[in-house]
């Protein structure tokens, strides 16, 4: 089974390029973030021509919104309002016995201090609720899948210099730390990196702000899969499909994708 999770920056101008991952590399299920769009107006007919019939949304207006599209059957499905907002960030699904969530951590503004940017509050304290969310509701040896844009690069090689980005939002110790703590929740693994060794650099971002972004390279893996302990040990390979940052009209992150037995 193959899982994608990709931030497409806008479905609705961006559609023709999730057909063209639906085409080229067939995966079972697609997670997106930031479709910004009301679900009324999310192009459902478009994917359901490709054969991905079951589609579960959650949009608003401009921004943020998040949708799994698979070509099976969900057994269950909902929605999660996350630190008193409904703002379309975590949706879940049920399906071939595991649990799927896609979740839209927010980016969390340019200044990392909660006593004067709100934004970044909003992002540690989601972090804290999803940390006391899942420890609740999960053991580790459930079958679960976490995924999505994490807006946090955690490891030294997940960014292009740790070093010069200690004090920029997406690699603040801070944020490190409560990411850190979502992840020993219900212990976790990181599925990029049981495939990616920890001192090479691996990345699923590029900033718009670099006119060339394979010469500069300045990227960061925002975009995370993780899986609990019986679904690491299924682990078949996984693909960061790079090119389609080239694409016409890209989002800056790319799709990555795990493949499970």
């Amino acid at each position: 089974m193959k899982i994608v999770t990709w931030n497409i920056n806008s479905v609705r101008l961006r559609a023709p390029i999730v057909v063209k991952l639906m085409q080229e590399e067939n995966p079972d299920i697609i997670c997106l973030q930031e479709t910004k769009t009301l679900d009324e107006f999310f192009p459902r007919e478009t994917f359901e021509a490709e054969g991905y019939k079951h589609i579960h949304i959650k949009g608003m207006k401009s921004y943020n919104g998040v949708c799994i599209l698979s070509k099976h059957k969900f057994d269950a499905a909902d929605i999660h309002a996350r630190v008193e907002k409904d703002d379309c960030r975590h949706i879940s699904v049920k399906v071939k016995g595991i649990d799927l969530h896609n979740i839209y951590i927010p980016a969390g503004g340019d200044e990392p201090d909660r006593k004067v940017n709100e934004k970044f509050g909003h992002k540690l304290d989601f972090l804290a609720e999803m940390t006391s969310w899942f420890s609740d509701k999960y053991k580790a040896n459930d079958n679960v899948v976490v995924l999505g844009d994490f807006n946090i690069a955690p490891r030294e090689h997940d960014v292009w210099s740790s070093k010069q980005l200690q004090k920029v939002v997406s690699h603040t110790p801070v944020e490190l730390e409560e990411l850190a703590k979502m992840y020993a929740s219900i212990d976790w693994q990181d599925a990029i990196r049981h495939f990616v060794p920890d001192e090479e650099k691996c990345y699923s971002w590029w900033s718009y702000r670099n006119r060339d972004w394979k010469k500069s390279n300045r990227g960061r893996r925002l975009d995370h899969i993780w899986v609990t302990n019986p679904l690491k040990e299924r682990l078949k390979g996984y693909k960061i499909l790079n090119d389609y940052r080239d694409l016409e009209k890209p989002s800056d992150h790319v799709p990555v994708m795990i493949e499970l037995k």
